[in-house]
């Protein structure tokens, strides 16, 4: 027998990390949505996301790609996904993983920005896929692309 709608066991799978970054909402904001910036921090470490490789169609309904390089091999993983939600410069949701993936059975990956004086906290919610600490999967690739968001804030390597 299934499990009643209100029972927590209906949920989906879901994570959130949270940062707090030493920039302002709207600084933030171009880190997640311009092409020129996700190069630089968006991927795990070990990894790298060439400019080329990254394409941003910022519109509800479009699609984003990119494509990450592991370091020490070369090889290549696609992923991509749907603008679902876009409030400049406070909330973008999009769908993450396979770039043809369907857009309703897809994971959503939903980035809350609030001021904090002048620094901004970063609210990270995957909902569709589990995570914890130390699964070297997406919760660490995430945990690791915001740690990298931060760096690229300070100007660290």
């Amino acid at each position: 027998m299934p499990a009643p709608a209100d029972d927590p066991r209906s949920e989906p799978p879901q994570f959130t990390l949270r940062r707090r970054v030493d920039a302002p909402v709207e600084t933030v904001w171009q880190l997640w949505t311009d092409p020129d910036e996700l190069t630089f921090w968006f991927h795990p470490r070990g990894a790298s996301a060439p400019r080329e490789l990254i394409s941003v169609d910022l519109r509800v309904g479009a699609r984003y790609i990119y494509t990450v390089i592991d370091d020490l091999t070369g090889d290549p993983t696609a992923f991509g996904g749907v603008y679902v939600e876009i409030r400049e410069p406070q909330r973008l949701a999009f769908t993450w993983g396979h770039p043809d993936d369907p857009v309703e059975t897809a994971t959503v990956v939903t980035v809350s920005l609030a001021p904090h004086g002048e620094q901004t906290d970063i609210t990270l919610h995957v909902r569709g896929l589990q995570g914890r600490p130390g699964e070297g999967r997406a919760y660490d690739g995430w945990d690791q692309a915001l740690d990298a968001l931060a760096d690229q804030i300070t100007g660290l390597p």
